[in-house]
């Protein structure tokens, strides 16, 4: 039996190739943020799976390596991959949609709190491309109130 790609799967193909991105995340009450640069490649993994690698240094100067996958189920009709990072024991599972445009990708999943780990949190990351060459990253949580609360942003651009 032989898979033909998606329309969504194609999509997935923006991912590819090296990038660097520049990111912030705030410290904390009357600290400055947090900031790093980081690399990262992108790669299919037959057609329609994406595998993506990234690395950066920590604040205390210590590498940390992370990996993104990404497919879509044609059956559920949403985007799903994992992420995991050296950093943490937890994979985070995700599932998504992509915007009418094709320009933001939303994933949502659901992981340790930031401020209480032994409690869960519902998070979403946010990829929007703005051109072939520049996407944004930034990542947020629903808090107490339901709210979306952003901590984090980050700028990948690509040659």
């Amino acid at each position: 039996m032989e898979f033909i790609a998606s329309k969504e799967h194609e999509w997935l193909k923006k991912f590819l190739g090296d990038w660097t991105s520049t990111g912030e995340a705030p410290a904390g009450p009357d600290q400055p943020a947090i900031t790093w640069t980081a690399t990262e490649s992108g790669q299919l993994i037959g057609e329609i799976w994406l595998q993506v690698n990234g690395k950066h240094n920590m604040p205390d100067g210590k590498p940390a390596h992370m990996q993104l996958t990404l497919g879509y189920d044609t059956k559920q009709k949403k985007f799903v991959g994992t992420w995991l990072g050296s950093m943490m024991d937890y994979l985070w599972v995700y599932e998504g949609e992509l915007s009418s445009d094709g320009k933001v990708l939303t994933l949502n999943a659901t992981g340790p709190r930031m401020d209480q780990p032994e409690k869960m949190a519902k998070y979403q990351d946010i990829h929007t491309f703005v051109s072939d060459s520049h996407r944004i990253l930034t990542s947020q949580y629903e808090d107490d109130n339901g709210e979306w609360q952003q901590f984090m942003e980050a700028h990948y651009h690509r040659p």
